[in-house]
């Protein structure tokens, strides 16, 4: 669970919206969005977690996940200039969302696969 909290900060840091905020007010895209990074991250975890028994191994990949899926997300967003996925999820898109959970999800898969 912390590495779950970390991750969350971290995520919500890297945004240009107020995740809480938004999945307050009923923002499906921004809840589907955050869902889908701490889903990613719980894939990592678990991967990790699955080859080693070492807890610093463990917390040590953990957090190279979190830094890993913040970096896919900023060059995805770097890649697609005309559109701000930001702005995107805080209006609602939830075409947006989803691509981005789709990416997120297969991105966790492969670095998880990796760090086995």
């Amino acid at each position: 669970m912390a590495i779950l909290a970390v991750g969350y900060l971290v995520f919500s840091w890297i945004t240009r919206f107020d995740d809480s905020k938004e999945i307050a007010g009923g923002n499906e895209a921004a809840g589907l969005y955050m869902g889908s990074k701490l889903l990613g991250l719980c894939i990592i975890v678990a991967m990790v977690s699955f080859s080693t028994h070492e807890w610093m191994d463990m917390i040590i990949w953990s957090a190279a996940g979190i830094v890993i899926l913040s970096l896919v997300y900023l060059i995805f967003d770097w890649v697609t200039p005309r559109t701000k996925l930001c702005d995107e999820i805080a209006k609602g898109n939830l075409a947006i969302a989803q691509l981005l959970r789709s990416v997120i999800i297969g991105v966790s898969i492969v670095i998880g696969t990796f760090l086995m």
